[in-house]
């Protein structure tokens, strides 16, 4: 597979964007905040389009509300490659943008600054994994498990290169093995991306908003309203510290929320169902929750309602049908009329007499 590139006939312009830009900050932002920033930046590189674009022109052509457009700029500043110039003091949304050199920010944050550090102390302010450490590295359990996990993800094994670079990030960034993999599953889902330099990224936006442990990313994706998120709760509430969900387990779970609506507490109730059997699975889940569904359980009082409902059900005595039971069972000695169903009780008392006086 490879990626060629044609030349025109006509030269209709280009804008060029700087490839950190691509590596570093697209991936931390959604479409339309992309969308915003090169759309302003081509207006920014054309002599005609700088000086009459404004926020309401980029919102009218990429056809979405200016409130979009202002959030995007909010985005861009938060992250130090833009910096907006009020024009007014009557419209907030009215001012210019001022798009930074990102190849001198990188100089400025990185090349700099290791110079500075170099000059007031001699030892090494970077660390690079060896060969021989990622072979040590290998050897350790988790380790181990956490490429064995990614390789899964990706749907290849990882080369040394990568392995190193993913080693190095311990170093960097101070993070375990469990939130990379979760940073791998997380591109894999959100970008269909599994390059090690797009995960690379992702990571150290984790760690400029001090994510570094799993924990802290649940918290966050949650107060996003991130879908993730209640995907690896799930699973931990399984007893799956590792193993990331499948596509077809991720669809099942989407079904518990989309067509089931059921809540984030009831789901979690189910899975404590999983301590009953030793081998949970999804589809265990899955059988639990669509019954639930098909009697109208919708909360979590609504479970501990079913279940004194079933304890009621098994106290009560099974009815007991008169005419069955007591009906007896007929044999041949019952076929025929006794004596006795002949004659009243005075009538068997006198024939009881007179056959004692014939006997005297």
């Amino acid at each position: 597979m490879g990626f060629i590139k044609t030349t025109n006939s006509i030269d209709l312009g280009d804008t060029p964007i700087e490839n950190i830009f691509i590596d570093v900050y697209m991936p931390i932002a959604n479409g339309t905040f992309v969308k915003v920033y090169l759309l302003a930046y081509k207006y920014a590189c054309d002599r005609d389009m700088k000086e009459n674009a404004n926020n309401i022109n980029i919102a009218k052509n990429l056809d979405i509300p200016l409130s979009d457009v202002l959030a995007a700029w909010d985005f861009w500043e938060n992250k130090k490659i833009i910096k907006k110039i009020p024009l007014s003091t009557e419209n907030e949304w009215d001012y210019s943008i001022e798009f930074f050199n990102l190849k001198q920010l990188y100089i400025d944050n990185n090349y700099k600054s290791l110079q500075t550090l170099n000059q007031e102390d001699s030892e090494p302010t970077s660390y690079t994994c060896s060969t021989r450490e990622l072979i040590e590295a290998n050897k350790v359990p988790e380790i181990k498990q956490m490429f064995i996990e990614i390789n899964k993800i990706i749907n290849r094994s990882l080369v040394p290169n990568e392995k190193m670079q993913i080693l190095e990030w311990f170093h960097q960034y101070n993070i375990d093995p469990p939130l990379v993999i979760k940073a791998y599953n997380y591109c894999r889902y959100k970008k269909n991306v599994r390059n090690v330099k797009y995960v690379a990224g992702v990571i150290r936006n984790w760690y400029d908003q001090n994510i570094t442990t799993v924990e802290q990313l649940q918290e966050h994706l949650a107060n996003q309203g991130e879908r993730y998120s209640l995907y690896d709760r799930v699973f931990k509430a399984m007893g799956f510290m590792y193993r990331e969900p499948s596509e077809v387990e991720m669809k099942i779970m989407d079904k518990w929320l989309d067509s089931h609506q059921f809540t984030i507490d009831v789901i979690l109730k189910a899975c404590e169902n999983c301590s009953k059997t030793s081998n949970p699975n999804i589809n265990y889940i899955d059988s639990i929750l669509s019954d639930w569904h098909k009697k109208g359980i919708a909360k979590v009082e609504d479970i501990d309602a079913e279940k004194e409902k079933q304890k009621e059900q098994k106290k009560e005595p099974l009815p007991i049908s008169s005419s069955k039971t007591q009906q007896k069972i007929k044999t041949k000695f019952h076929l025929s009329e006794s004596r006795g169903s002949r004659y009243d009780a005075k009538e068997l008392e006198e024939l009881l007499l007179n056959r004692s006086k014939n006997k005297q």
